[in-house]
This record gives C-alpha cells, sequence and structure tokens, in this order.
C-alpha cells in the first residue's frame, strides 16, 4: 500500500481550515449585512415577503468584485472605438431593423421625437440589439457591490439594489428575468434601476414595463429617457466640421457654446465639405475627440441628452455616428490620427502629477482627464507652444516630463 499520501495531510488539514474559516468569516459577515439590509428595506416600505425571497440563500459573487476592480491599463482609442461601435456588420443590422420595426419605432418617434436611428444606435451599443444583456443576477450583483464594493460607491449600490426590489414587487419583470450586466444594468437598453424607476414605460401595453422580454418597452422607454433629459424633436446631435488654419483652439471646449450662425460668419467654421454653415441660432460646442489632428465636429443639444445616458464623449459620438450610418449619411471625410498611442492609465496619472508639478492644478490624481486635467493642459499647452486642444499625447508627457526633470534641482 503507498503510503505517500500520509505525508502531505497534515497541509491538506491546514488548508482545508484555513479555507473554511475564510469561508465562515465571509458568510458570516454578509449574513450580518443581509439582517441590515433587510431593515433598511423594509423601513423602505418594501415588502417583507419581497426582501426576504430576494435575499434567501443570496451569497456574494467574487467575481463582480474583481470588475469592480479592474482598471485596465490602456484604453481604446476614439477611432478604435468607434471602428467597433459603427462596424459595417452592426450597421446593416440597424438598417434591417429600422425596416423591420418601422411601425413600432414610427409610434414611439411621434411620440418622443427621437428619431428612430438613434434609438437603434443606443439598442446597438448597449447589447448589440439584444444578443448581449447579460448573464449576472442583477439581485446578487448589487448585493454583493452594496456589501463589499468600492466604500465611497456602497451607498449608489445600495440605491440601486432598493429600486430593484421595487421592480420586483410591482411586478414588471419576474425574477427569472432580472438579469443583466455584473454593475446591474437591465434589459436590452441596460437601464439601471433607479433609471428604470423614472423612466421605463410600458409601451405594449400589458400592464408591465418589461426591458427584457418587450422591444417596444425597451425603446419606448431608451426614447422618453433622452426626451427627458433634453432631446430636440427631430434635430440632430451634431456634425462634422472643418476649422479655419487660424481657429482658437481655446474655443474648443465643452463649456464654451455659440450659436452655429456665430460658429459660421465669426468663428470662421464651415460644413465639412467647405459649405457655409446655415443660419440658425442653435447653440453648439467644437468637439475634437481626438485633438486638433483629428475630425471636428460641432455638437449640439442633443449631445448632451446622450450623454445623460452615459457620461462619456466618445459613447455619445459614437450613439450619434452609428445613428447617421443607420440613416445612410456617409462616413467621415477627416481622418484619425491613428499613429498617436493612447496613454495608460498610469500615464495618465503622471501626466496629472507632473502638471500640478509645472504649477497647472489637476485638483487630484485618478488618472481620468476629466474637466479639470483637461483645463490644466489647455493652459500648459497654450504656454508651452502647442495647440490648447486639451487632448493628451504621449509626445507632450515626454516635453513635461523633460522640462520637470530640467527644472529639478540636482
Amino acid at each position: 500500500m503507498n503510503q505517500k499520501w500520509l505525508h502531505w495531510l497534515p497541509i491538506g488539514l491546514l488548508l482545508a481550515v484555513v479555507l473554511f474559516g475564510y469561508s465562515f468569516t465571509v458568510d458570516t459577515a454578509f449574513d450580518a449585512w443581509k439582517q441590515q439590509f433587510r431593515q433598511v428595506a423594509i423601513a423602505e416600505g418594501i415588502h417583507v415577503e419581497t426582501v426576504d425571497n430576494a435575499l434567501r440563500g443570496l451569497l456574494p459573487d467574487s467575481k463582480v468584485l474583481r470588475l469592480e476592480a479592474h482598471q485596465p491599463e490602456f484604453t481604446k482609442t476614439v477611432w478604435e472605438y468607434l471602428e467597433t461601435a459603427a462596424s459595417p456588420e452592426r450597421i446593416a443590422k440597424g438598417q434591417s431593423l429600422l425596416h423591420d420595426y418601422a411601425p413600432l419605432l414610427t409610434q414611439i418617434h411621434a411620440k418622443y421625437g427621437v428619431q428612430p436611428e438613434y434609438l437603434l444606435a443606443v439598442w446597438g451599443l448597449e447589447s448589440n440589439f439584444g444578443n448581449h444583456t447579460g448573464r449576472y443576477g442583477i439581485v446578487r450583483s448589487l448585493a454583493t457591490l452594496a456589501y463589499a464594493g468600492e466604500v465611497e460607491r456602497r451607498d449608489f449600490w445600495q440605491k440601486q439594489l432598493l429600486a430593484t426590489l421595487r421592480i420586483l414587487q410591482q411586478g414588471d419583470m419576474p425574477p427569472v428575468s432580472m438579469q443583466g450586466s455584473w454593475a446591474g444594468a437591465i434589459g436590452h437598453t441596460q437601464f439601471i434601476p433607479t433609471t428604470f424607476e423614472s423612466y421605463a414605460v410600458d409601451f405594449d401595453g400589458d400592464g408591465r414595463r418589461d426591458l427584457v422580454n418587450s422591444i417596444p418597452d425597451a425603446l419606448a422607454s431608451t426614447a422618453n429617457y433622452l426626451a427627458s433629459s433634453g432631446w430636440e424633436r427631430d434635430q440632430p446631435w451634431g456634425f462634422e466640421v472643418r476649422l479655419p488654419a487660424n481657429f482658437d483652439w481655446s474655443q474648443a471646449d465643452v463649456d464654451f457654446w455659440l450659436p452655429l450662425n456665430i460658429w459660421g460668419k465669426i468663428a470662421g467654421v464651415t460644413a465639412v465639405n467647405g459649405q457655409a454653415l446655415d443660419s440658425s441660432t442653435s447653440n453648439a460646442f467644437v468637439l475634437l475627440p481626438a485633438g486638433y489632428r483629428g475630425p471636428a465636429f460641432l455638437a449640439l443639444r442633443n449631445f448632451d441628452a446622450i450623454l445623460k445616458y452615459n457620461n462619456a464623449q466618445n459613447y455619445a459620438l459614437a450613439v450619434g455616428y452609428l445613428g447617421d450610418r443607420i440613416q445612410g449619411k456617409p462616413p467621415l471625410l477627416a481622418t484619425w490620427p491613428t499613429e498617436e498611442l493612447p496613454l495608460s492609465h498610469d500615464q495618465k496619472s503622471e501626466l496629472q502629477a507632473l502638471l500640478t508639478s509645472a504649477g497647472y492644478s489637476t485638483d487630484g490624481v485618478d488618472g481620468k482627464l476629466g474637466p479639470n486635467t483637461r483645463s490644466a493642459l489647455r493652459r500648459w499647452q497654450q504656454e508651452a507652444g502647442f495647440p490648447a486642444d486639451g487632448y493628451a499625447t504621449l509626445q507632450q508627457l515626454d516635453v513635461l516630463r523633460q522640462r520637470i526633470a530640467a527644472s529639478t534641482p540636482r
């Protein structure tokens, strides 16, 4: 008889004890959290039966926590993102659905004023037209995040979980349908639960707001959300333009809005084909998603409405551009600076630290190029002799490194 297994018995027992102890600790802490949350939910008016059914046997999902903590080292460039978002296949699918759902889309358009092509663009980007709505249990994901997610966001996740229980209690969707993204987004167009509560509509008339099993409900709810966010009926989101050689790059800012006729007459902006802009007094801002070397756009109020859906300029641009392509409009005329490599998260953090060190405060270092960082970068670019477009490049990061190093006493 081979006795070698006896040699490993102590290690095996030790490992089992450690794993059991860890599991027991996690389960005990999570059970305590569930009891505390149960009291909160009941105090919020959610029925005891609804709460207990949702929490019974519930365990945290470690994969959800890993996804929340994951910070990709590199992000896609805007042109890589658009290439995927508005791929030929997705454009063709959108055009096919535009035909297939024409009566429904006409009804939604009549009620909410959102052009069908842009609803389809949101649908395509959020779930690839319903093919990828997510397989995570919404209750489990949100409970996990409210229990052990990033501390500063736990209140947010708890609000989403409470909203989920109210949705279940109201009977809008059965528990089996409450699956979605790891962050709790639901259905064809990925509403978070509080957005669902505020903007989801019953468009098919069955008495329920079901964003998973009812395409009419999902698309009409999206239109309602955009309309409630300021969508201007039948207006464009924006369009590609050509900027004059002497353009003041500091005017290319999300906070710098002018009427279209002023952009044309005073600032010298033209349509991308060189024709004069129309005499509209609609307000717009200049959008340079890849800096002064890439395509330029005038973005209108509907661009802002898309940002309410997802507060990322690349996303809003992708919705607008995909919608345009589904509508049959041509691709962009200007080219992207494809030789540019994107800054990594660490490089963005370094850029913020260097700008602050050079006297251009970014109000913190978080690896995200938000409004404060872009404003600081613009000020530095202007003084350093670069076009002040607020777009960070590796070349500029290198220049900053060199200047800081040169000014540091040895």
